[in-house]
């Protein structure tokens, strides 16, 4: 039975090393900003489960899985959370190449938000930074 568990153990943590490893290739090869999110978001979450299931069947003790639950659970709200704003910046300092979009409901959010308010949300320049400073050369 403990030969069993060993396997699985690793079949768990190699996978999950593996998940872990696409998201950090997918966020060097692919070409632009919603892509890279994705990458970052979705392997890494199944490779923590993984990498979690793995550490909790081989320690074998009970105390430790409320914490890899809780652990667990924080990634999985936190990822996809910080990619939402990760993108939203994008979209809004125009990082985000417009035309690889099938649908784009964000622009009719900001429009609305832009007529109401007057403000688009954008960065603007900050006068005197390397930024403007390039920019200006």
């Amino acid at each position: 039975m403990d030969f069993f568990l060993e396997i699985v153990v690793a079949v768990l943590l190699v996978a999950g090393s593996l998940m872990s490893l696409i998201a950090g290739i997918g966020l060097i090869t692919f070409p632009d900003l919603l892509s890279r999110m994705h990458a970052a978001t979705k392997p890494q979450v199944l490779g923590f489960l993984l990498l979690f299931a793995g550490l909790a069947i081989h320690l074998r003790s009970w105390i430790l899985v409320p914490v890899l639950v809780l652990a667990w659970g924080l990634q999985l709200l936190t990822a996809p959370v910080s990619a939402h704003m990760i993108g939203r910046a994008g979209y809004r300092t125009k990082h985000v190449a417009k035309e690889t979009l099938h649908v784009d409901e964000l622009k009719r959010v900001i429009s609305t938000h832009s007529e109401a308010t007057g403000n688009t949300g954008a960065v603007t320049r900050i006068e005197g930074t390397k930024a403007d400073e390039t920019e200006n050369s």
